[in-house]
């Protein structure tokens, strides 16, 4: 059984200083790291904070997502694909169901989809020249309907390999929006013809 939320606490500053900071050394030790060990400095580890806060729409009648259920580059009946605008790598992806679903109650059907969904939309990011590969992402704590993330990460930037790209998408300047744009509109049209649904 998993720890409860005041005992993974106390465990993690159990090997916290006395400003319940933790050491950096694990994770900025990996050459892909945006940050140097000198001066880094990790924040404070809070304590748990429960109840834990509603995420954004939580309640359909409040959901974005739903709302824009018929917006973004590429839809079908029960899917729809949107591009993350202001990015520092080439090219943001975001899939969501079109009605209210989190990853938990995601039919069995629709999660056979997604499946497919994922594994076409990997090939079609990572067939655009210059891209070395595409990083999918699930995180879910900010908001209630299911949203996952596609990354292109750019060809040769071996720093931005693994789990750190996103942090380097922060940090990046912001990529060509007319590239990007153009790349969204290739990767649209390329499940279209692998897959199916349309452009709206």
């Amino acid at each position: 059984m998993a720890l409860r939320p005041d005992e993974f606490y106390d465990h993690a500053i159990a090997s916290a200083d006395g400003e319940r900071r933790l050491s950096p050394a694990r994770m900025t030790g990996w050459n892909i790291s945006p940050f140097e060990q000198d001066g880094l400095r990790v924040a404070p580890l809070l304590p748990p904070v429960l109840p834990e806060p509603a995420r954004h729409g939580e309640d359909p009648a409040d959901c974005d997502s739903c709302r824009n259920r018929d917006e973004g580059i590429w839809l079908d009946d029960h899917w729809r694909l949107t591009r993350i605008a202001r990015v520092g790598v080439p090219l943001v992806l975001m899939l969501h169901p079109r009605d209210h679903y989190d990853l938990d109650d995601l039919p069995d059907e629709l999660a056979a989809e997604l499946g497919r969904l994922t594994t076409h939309l990997a090939r079609h990011i990572q067939a655009l020249a210059h891209i070395g590969r595409a990083h999918v992402y699930r995180i879910g704590d900010g908001g209630a309907h299911l949203h996952v993330w596609f990354f292109a990460r750019p060809e040769g930037q071996a720093q931005l390999y693994g789990s750190w790209m996103v942090v380097w998408d922060d940090l990046l300047p912001e990529y060509p929006a007319d590239v990007a744009d153009a790349d969204a509109a290739t990767v649209a049209d390329a499940l279209i013809a692998s897959y199916g649904g349309w452009r709206p």
